[in-house]
């Protein structure tokens, strides 16, 4: 199933998309959870980290397409967005966002089809495992792709992505438990690292691709070496 939001402040065109999509999936076999929202502030207030696809309107009166978008890259750098707008200016700015594609309105069911079967090919090339991070200041999805590693700060953890540094309140053991299986390995007891990132390791020090000197603590450095030449290994 893919999970697929429409925000617009228009109600009707809500409607009519919501049943050109449910047309797509009788059509198709492909089953769809659709959301509305009808403004990028219920859209924000009210996001799900389920969601794979948003259809988001650039004009809106509350808060637009484009400051929705600006927010909902800061909490979930997976989901795709499809601009929706009468003025094909507006939907250039959009690109900044990673936004997939913009359509103009008014929305015709075949240009849909087609951006949908897009989506559903790249959903399903690309789909790459993600996590749930949730804390005071709201929810975050991200790849685990694109988590370098994470450390011990002030009794949480802080968890290094590309985008941006993110707070987890959970443990160290409980993150390594969840994350296992995932590429991760523990080289200290207050560092988590992402292997794929791990370009060298000297002694007690490793080295990423981004130039990061991370430690390795002496106990745990025979486990971990052992756990980095098996997936350098799986590499070749």
């Amino acid at each position: 199933m893919i999970h697929i939001a429409i925000c617009d402040d228009e109600k009707a065109f809500v409607g009519g998309l919501t049943r050109m999509l449910e047309q797509y999936s009788a059509e198709t076999g492909q089953e769809i959870k659709i959301s509305a929202y009808y403004d990028g502030m219920e859209l924000l207030e009210k996001y799900d980290p389920s969601i794979d696809l948003i259809f988001l309107d650039i004009q809106m009166k509350l808060v637009d397409g484009l400051h929705a978008a600006g927010r909902i890259r800061q909490m979930d750098e997976t989901v795709e967005i499809i601009f929706l707008t009468t003025m094909a200016q507006y939907a250039l700015e959009g690109y900044q966002y990673r936004a997939a594609n913009y359509i103009l309105k008014p929305l015709k069911y075949l240009r849909l089809k087609s951006e949908l079967d897009l989506f559903i090919r790249r959903h399903r090339r690309e789909n790459s495992p993600a996590y749930l991070i949730v804390n005071d200041t709201g929810k975050y999805k991200i790849r685990l792709s694109s988590l370098r590693y994470v450390e011990t700060y002030r009794r949480n953890l802080l968890c290094h992505t590309e985008q941006e540094d993110i707070v987890c309140y959970k443990s160290m053991k409980e993150l390594e438990r969840e994350l296992s299986g995932q590429g991760f390995a523990r080289c200290h007891s207050s560092y988590l690292v992402n292997l794929a990132y791990v370009k060298g390791a000297r002694k007690l020090e490793i080295t990423l691709i981004t130039g990061e000197v991370l430690p390795i603590s002496q106990p745990r450095r025979k486990a971990f070496m052992e756990k980095l030449a098996e997936y350098w290994g799986d590499m070749l």
